[in-house]
């Protein structure tokens, strides 16, 4: 795997993911112009899209997958107040709606996703703590 970026003006930077292009820019209190997404936000995204997929192909194995209606994650960080900012904490939600959802086999793909499949998580996990909530029809689940 091979990520690049290329400095264009300012704090603005192309990036070039697997054929993909977009800018990465910093806030505009740093010299951003808001030109694209932040690094530490990527990183949300990126554990929100690993873990996703995650959950989806083990909801798919165990053929849960067609009574999804909705299915979203949200994350929530805790950024340090200093320097070097970095992210202290992770919540995960994942969102789902649907008719008759076993929260059983719900809380199975993502504890599978987050202690076996997720690459992102097994990398974040080692100095950041990360928690999840499952939310069903806007149900918090216990």
């Amino acid at each position: 795997m091979q990520a690049s970026i290329k400095w264009t003006e300012g704090m603005t930077f192309e990036a070039s993911l697997d054929g993909h292009h977009f800018f990465v820019d910093a806030d505009e209190q740093f010299g951003g112009k808001n030109k694209g997404p932040k690094p530490k936000g990527l990183t949300l995204v990126s554990l929100a899209g690993c873990t996703g997929m995650d959950v989806i192909s083990i909801l798919t194995k165990m053929r849960v997958s067609p009574k999804i209606e909705h299915f979203e994650i949200v994350t929530d960080a805790v950024i340090e107040k200093d320097f070097p900012k970095r992210i202290q904490e992770i919540l995960i939600k994942y969102i789902f709606k649907g008719n008759d959802l076993p929260v059983d086999k719900l809380k199975q793909a993502i504890e599978l996703s987050q202690e076996t499949y997720c690459g992102v998580s097994a990398t974040l996990k080692p100095s950041v703590k990360i928690t999840y909530q499952i939310i069903l029809n806007d149900v918090v689940q216990k």
